[in-house]
């Protein structure tokens, strides 16, 4: 009979959950394999088969993060209405961090500096952009937008990203709160560039 296997994809999924919570609460310092371990109620040995070591462990919870908002993303078909597809988009992205809080900061900053993702998972992250790209580039080409798509993209994503951070944090207050913030700020800053894009 064959032997069960303990180190599946359920444990692995488990492992980087629960590295992402502990990084969360305690910061880089905390994370290591065998506080990992017993958290997760499975041994060291366990972490070690399944990730090889530390950083073998970072680079999963880094890649995993991005799998996650490119599935989100997946979920968000493009529709007839570019401008509608651009606000899902910012959604997306506000929805995947409020379901893994964990990874985010993992995802966008560099809580550890030793660490540097592979050119392929640099990739996968930059194809999460390149969707905003498009989004952006579909809006251009209706002309509901003016300017380089790139440019118009860092300045989305620098908005999505900072109300993001903020309400992890606690800073825009209760959901309702935050809601009506995400709303405005989102409504305004379209305003303003599809106002640039009427007087250009």
């Amino acid at each position: 009979m064959a032997r069960p296997r303990t180190h599946d994809e359920r444990l692995r999924t488990r492992l980087l959950d629960e590295a992402g919570r502990l990084l969360a609460e305690e910061g880089p310092a905390a994370l290591t394999v065998r506080r990992l371990a017993e958290r997760a109620g499975t041994s060291a040995a366990a972490v070690y088969s399944l990730f090889g070591d530390k950083w073998g462990l970072v680079e999963e919870m880094f890649r995993e993060g991005f799998a996650r908002f490119a599935e989100r993303i997946a979920g968000q078909p493009p529709t007839s209405d570019p401008l509608a597809d651009l606000v899902a988009l910012g959604h997306a992205f506000r929805l995947n961090a409020r379901a893994n809080p964990h990874l985010y900061d993992l995802m966008f900053s560099r809580p550890f500096p030793e660490f540097q993702p592979s050119e392929a998972d640099q990739a996968v992250a930059l194809d999460t952009f390149q969707a905003l790209v498009e989004r952006v580039r579909r809006c251009l080409d209706a002309g509901l937008l003016s300017g380089d798509a790139n440019g118009l993209a860092a300045i989305l994503f620098a908005q999505v990203h900072g109300l993001t951070s903020l309400e992890l944090n606690g800073g825009l207050g209760p959901a309702e709160h935050a809601d009506a913030i995400w709303d405005r700020s989102m409504t305004a800053m379209l305003q303003g560039l599809r106002g640039a894009a009427t007087k250009g």
